[in-house]
């Protein structure tokens, strides 16, 4: 290898504007219906290929062991599956929250496959990598397209929809972590809400979350943060995924900037953000390979 290549991506956090849960099926999983936008909140990647086979990851915070790493989990997969000899070195800076509701080892999952495709020069086509997606996870298939899509299934099919364009939308991370599976046990299966069908083009009003329904009675902190948001001026606030990221959607950047003002004074993490619309070459060419139908 005359010359290290490397490659720079960054790694988009999401929200779900809609999550309703419609069933439980006999693995234990839960089949949903949820609406994804990738929003403009990003972890930071630099790949470099190397002569040695092995799989480094090198992160400035230590948030998950190695052998629960979904980058690492991945990688070694490729590898074997595909016969790779030549080995990564990977930098990720963390700036998503972890275990938060807003996908951040999903999309880190998503990017590495993209990432080494391309360093190992695999040219995995699109059905390769939502295969492999679907392995390690019901969220990383959502980010192999960005944008705003609608997920079904476990949330792992995907069709991508109409970009919704939301600016002004404030997170604020309570401090603690909700697992997924406490957030699915916890929900109460009852007759599924139709507002899906409203999107892209309906109002915050709509926007909604089941899981939060069986997560307050146990996360009282949950409900009263929530109805603070909106007391401030949000149109609307719910639990972004399983939590315990909270999101309010805020009318201006005003309204945004005083509520990060009031949880910056109180020591919670928070962030203003906006949606992001489905732009990367990337995953423009996975949606043609894939033939997906855009819903408008």
């Amino acid at each position: 290898m005359k010359k290290r290549k490397r490659l720079s991506l960054k790694s988009y956090a999401k929200i779900n504007l809609f999550l309703d849960v419609l069933s439980k099926q006999t693995d234990g999983f839960h089949q949903i219906r949820t609406i994804f936008s990738e929003i403009d909140l990003f972890d930071e990647f630099n790949f470099t290929l190397t002569e040695k086979g092995g799989v480094k990851i090198l992160t400035n915070k230590d948030f998950v062991s190695m052998e629960d790493n979904l980058i690492y989990k991945i990688a070694i997969f490729i590898k074997e599956q595909y016969n790779v000899q030549y080995g990564v070195e990977i930098k990720l800076i963390k700036n998503i929250p972890v275990a938060a509701g807003l996908g951040g080892g999903s999309s880190n999952a998503a990017t590495s496959l993209f990432a080494l495709s391309r360093l190992w020069e695999l040219d995995l086509s699109a059905e390769e990598m939502n295969s492999i997606a679907r392995k390690f996870g019901s969220d990383i298939n959502f980010f192999l397209y960005g944008g705003t899509a609608l997920g079904t299934g476990r949330g792992e099919k995907i069709t991508p929809m109409k970009n919704i364009d939301l600016a002004n939308i404030f997170l604020m991370n309570p401090g603690f972590r909700i697992s997924s599976k406490e957030a699915y046990e916890s929900c109460i299966i009852t007759e599924e809400n139709k507002d899906w069908e409203k999107f892209p083009t309906c109002q915050t009003k709509f926007y909604y979350n089941k899981l939060q329904e069986g997560l307050i009675p146990k996360y009282q902190k949950i409900k009263k943060i929530i109805q603070e948001i909106k007391d401030h001026g949000a149109e609307n606030a719910i639990l972004s995924g399983s939590g315990a990221t909270i999101i309010g959607f805020c009318p201006n950047r005003e309204i945004a900037q005083q509520l990060s003002k009031l949880y910056s004074k109180k020591k919670y993490w928070n962030t203003i953000t906006k949606t992001k619309k489905r732009r990367t070459k990337w995953k423009l060419q996975m949606l043609k390979s894939f033939s997906e139908k855009v819903i408008n």
